[in-house]
């Protein structure tokens, strides 16, 4: 595992999508496992910004997300669908056929998660994924548990989580309560790993996930275990830390 500290969220940002473009450069074809959230907007930003300066190609790139809410199409300014499409898709040349997510709508969630599983499979293996770290340890949607969930597995998103989505909401009840998320198994098999994190409020989690037990309970905490791990944080996030 090999951390880098970032000065701050802007650095952060820039640092992460040095990485990422360097994966596109050196593969051009390469799968990229994706993230929302608000920590890699600026990442995403930076991508657009070397995309239009002509020092990055999507035409080749495949990606896959991480998660989707249950019960939010497309169209919704709140699914990770749209999220990407505005923060990425739509400011790049990719080809749309080419970017993947968990079908929120499909009502049967054995079948959302096996769809989605041979999706993954299809693409013959992330080659870098990106990942955020949520205040509770989660990654993905994989909230604190009792086990690590192997595969696309649907969730009940617990309270904290919830909490910390109401923001993009009208109101927590609109928040929806279930998401479909790549489990943690997909998660370790990508061959390289990069997580970026940001502010003070989670110095905490990145102590306890990085430099403590590994635990279900904290499911970040498993990357500890996987043999190409990229963190990239700011200072504030890295305060509890001795580097």
């Amino acid at each position: 595992m090999k951390i880098i500290k970032a000065k701050d969220y802007d650095d952060m940002s820039r640092k992460a999508a040095n990485i990422i473009s360097a994966q596109i450069i050196m593969k051009p074809s390469c799968v990229l496992g994706l993230a929302t959230g608000s920590t890699p907007i600026g990442t995403y930003a930076r991508l657009v910004e070397q995309y239009q300066q002509g020092d990055l190609d999507f035409s080749g790139v495949t990606t896959v997300n991480l998660d989707e809410y249950k019960g939010l199409n497309r169209e919704n300014d709140q699914s990770y669908y749209y999220f990407m499409n505005d923060n990425l898709f739509s400011k790049v040349n990719i080809d749309l056929k080419k970017t993947f997510l968990p079908d929120g709508m499909e009502p049967d969630a054995k079948k959302a998660c096996e769809d989605y599983n041979r999706v993954i499979a299809a693409t013959g293996g992330v080659d870098l994924q990106l990942l955020g770290l949520g205040h509770n340890g989660h990654i993905g949607f994989n909230e604190p548990g009792e086990v690590f969930e192997a595969e696309t597995h649907c969730v009940d998103l617990t309270e904290s989580t919830i909490a910390a989505n109401k923001r993009f909401f009208a109101s927590e009840e609109e928040v929806p309560r279930q998401a479909y998320t790549m489990g943690i198994k997909t998660i370790m098999q990508a061959k390289k790993i990069l997580l970026v994190v940001s502010g003070a409020d989670k110095a905490s989690i990145v102590k306890e996930a990085f430099y403590g037990a590994i635990t279900p309970r904290v499911q970040a905490s498993v990357l500890q275990l996987h043999k190409d791990v990229i963190i990239v944080a700011d200072e504030a996030a890295l305060s509890e830390v001795c580097l």
